[in-house]
């Protein structure tokens, strides 16, 4: 996966790569799925939930830039698999997630790992954890047609937020800061991923 699929798509950034590197990626996937852990496609790993391919993953957490002291949150993480990534690179990782059997599972991963740094909080994925921020990043395990309200204002000043951002079925990943209290973004290249459920678009009326 390393030499095939992460350093070949301009993932050059060390941390990143030994990140990944560092943890295996077939824990966090269902039996049946444990031979194809590695293949450069997402893998639903659960009813509307996916394990990103690792070539958007990597550039993701790359674009992510988590530091040694960073508080990161982790948004719809299913079986603990990207908390656990971040963890290799970040201070503390909050993982959320709404579903008690993946929450459970996510638990069970990192703790048969002995990662130590990651937290698995149950709650409602648009509403982020409010009594844990500001967060330094909030990672989006999902794409995401808008970004709630709640993830923006739970973000540290110079924080940010990534994530694979999806308009008319095409997507972006997308970096979002905040300077000065403001919420900005860019895109970076194009990707896709599935939407998260919550994250979809209001639908418009049309007369």
């Amino acid at each position: 996966m390393i030499v095939s699929q992460i350093r070949p798509n301009e993932v050059s950034d060390e941390r990143t790569v030994d990140a990944i590197a560092a943890v295996p990626r077939e824990e966090f996937v269902p039996k049946a799925l444990k031979g194809v852990a590695y293949v450069d496609e997402d893998l639903e790993v659960a009813p509307g939930r996916f394990l990103m391919e690792p070539m958007t993953f990597a550039r993701l957490v790359m674009a992510a830039g988590v530091k040694a002291d960073d508080l990161v949150l982790v948004v719809g993480d299913s079986t603990g698999y990207t908390a656990a990534v971040l963890s290799q690179l970040g201070q503390t990782v909050v993982s959320l997630e709404d579903d008690d059997a993946e929450a459970a599972e996510a638990e069970q991963n990192v703790a048969r790992l002995d990662i130590t740094n990651v937290v698995v909080v149950r709650g409602d994925l648009t509403g982020g954890v409010a009594d844990q921020a500001p967060f330094n990043v909030i990672f989006l395990c999902g794409g995401v047609e808008t970004l709630p309200a709640a993830l923006s204002e739970q973000l540290a000043e110079g924080g940010r937020i990534v994530g694979v951002y999806v308009e008319a079925g095409v997507g972006k990943v997308r970096l979002w800061s905040k300077r000065g209290g403001v919420i900005g973004h860019r895109d970076l290249y194009d990707a896709y991923v599935p939407v998260l459920e919550g994250f979809a678009a209001p639908e418009s009326f049309s007369f």
